[in-house]
């Protein structure tokens, strides 16, 4: 028997999560729930996080959390409860199983059946956000070693685990060569544990294109949080609906398990929701904690009932389906084909009492690290680089010059070309002449230098090499 967590959720989240009990708990699953109030309701009650502190203390007790859909209020302060809950959970791996089911469902891709694998906790998701000038905001984008060693890993442990022959990295580290050249390195150096899995690399952009035409050519695709978002959906839409899909999230202590797709609150109440996103999400929970072979028998119900054309009006075709049923109606035509298995569609079997080898990470020995630069960040309003450049020549000191200018990333000083457009948010490197290294006091003179000249520096980062490699990005057009 196991303690579980469960939160029925706003709009049509109570109907599909009883919906989803029933067929689970009629499959013989053994559970134990404490069920808790999040969402709306507590959001209104003026708490901006949607949950209540005893709810927390539940959740991280009982480790195991299955949630319904939530509805979060208009108006600026409410903070998304989905983003809480993994943060301070540590629910680092989102998993996203997306397959066809043809003829059943309509969709161009018949053979398609993926699971996307997305970094769940850092990248621009971490929502670090300034204004730094009148006409410029930066978010950071934040990648860790850690973070990248911990989903890769999951990645192909799942693959493992579930049978699976191809793990395919996704990121845009032709351009970001520091944050997702990262993600890049550390997928080649996992996938070198892993011979027996086939591994590959695509650039997201064309990689993204390729899934949306030709999905069947992917098996597990592993990414960095913001295109695992884009990607999950885009996947789950082109495998026949949004409405379908179940997610995990895993973390090294606790997993929250649920639907995709959102409230629906014009939908409450009417009894015509589909459950399937949730009961996928279930059928993933019953995996996680063991019992496997009540998630097979839930798995197979429910694509017996699909392929039966039991459908609920989102997925109801005339000439496919053979009757348009209830959120409640379709919850009993699956329990009635609990022990049957589809014809047509493929059988799911689970490998019992099988669990993913997820050793916690170790920290490497630490780089030698050597500062050799800074680049300071102005705000200033001309036009003219060169004019910036003269500007700041004035701070330069015998040990330390300005050796370039950026605006957006784009080089413009020196050799800058006139034709490139630049807004008031420059990046001004300065470097130690002679090659030498720089000095952390030297920094905070060159500020007072600058503050002296009226420079309105708004920000700094310090240049550094690790073991003797740049740890820093060139300006474009060097």
């Amino acid at each position: 028997m196991t303690r579980i967590t469960v939160a029925k959720g706003d709009g049509i989240g109570p109907e599909i999560m009883d919906a989803t009990l029933d067929i689970i708990k009629a499959a013989g699953a053994q559970l134990e729930i404490d069920e808790i109030e999040v969402g709306e309701k507590v959001y209104l009650s003026g708490n901006t996080s949607g949950i209540a502190a005893e709810s927390w203390d539940i959740i991280r007790r009982n480790k195991v959390f299955l949630k319904a859909p939530i509805t979060t209020p208009q108006g600026g302060g409410y903070k998304s409860l989905n983003v809480t809950t993994r943060k301070f959970l540590g629910l680092y791996s989102n998993v996203r199983p997306c397959i066809s089911l043809h003829p059943f469902v309509e969709t161009k891709h018949p053979e398609m059946d993926i699971v996307i694998i997305r970094e769940n906790e850092e990248d621009l998701y971490a929502g670090i956000e300034h204004q730094q000038t009148d006409e410029v905001v930066q978010c950071l984008k934040l990648i860790s070693r850690p973070g990248c060693e911990k989903i890769i890993r999951y990645a192909f442990e799942y693959a493992k685990v579930y049978g699976r022959k191809k793990v395919t990295c996704f990121t845009k580290d032709n351009i970001m060569k520091q944050t997702d050249g990262l993600f890049h390195q550390i997928f080649d150096e996992i996938a070198a544990e892993y011979p027996e899995i086939e591994n590959e690399h695509w650039i997201i952009d064309i990689g993204a294109a390729k899934m949306a035409d030709t999905p069947e050519v992917f098996d597990v695709i592993v990414t960095l949080n913001l295109y695992g978002d884009v990607l999950s959906d885009v996947a789950a839409q082109i495998a026949g609906s949004v409405g379908l899909a179940g997610s995990a999230n895993i973390g090294e202590e606790c997993a929250m398990f649920e639907a995709i797709h959102g409230s629906a609150p014009r939908r409450a109440g009417q009894n015509v929701a589909n459950p399937s996103g949730l009961l996928e999400g279930a059928v993933m929970m019953l995996n996680h904690i063991g019992q496997t072979e009540v998630a097979e028998k839930v798995q197979n119900a429910w694509l017996k009932t699909i392929e039966d054309g039991i459908h609920t009006y989102d997925i109801y075709k005339e000439g496919v389906s053979k009757q348009k049923v209830g959120t409640k109606e379709f919850a009993q035509a699956v329990i009635a084909n609990l022990g049957q298995k589809p014809k047509l569609l493929k059988e799911v079997s689970y490998a019992k009492d099988v669990v993913l080898n997820l050793p916690k990470y170790v920290k490497k020995p630490s780089m030698n690290k050597e500062l050799v630069g800074v680049d300071l960040f102005v705000h200033w309003n001309g036009t003219n680089p060169n004019e910036l450049a003269s500007k700041l020549q004035t701070i330069n000191t015998e040990n330390k010059h300005l050796t370039m200018i950026t605006n957006r990333g784009i080089k413009v000083w020196p050799d800058g070309f006139k034709e490139t457009y630049c807004t008031d948010h420059w990046r001004c490197r300065f470097k130690p002449t002679n090659g030498k290294l720089l000095y952390q006091n030297q920094i905070i003179n060159l500020l007072a230098k600058a503050l002296d000249a009226k420079i309105d520096v708004i920000k700094t980062e310090n240049l550094y090499e690790f073991d003797g490699k740049a740890g820093y990005s060139l300006g474009q057009g060097q």
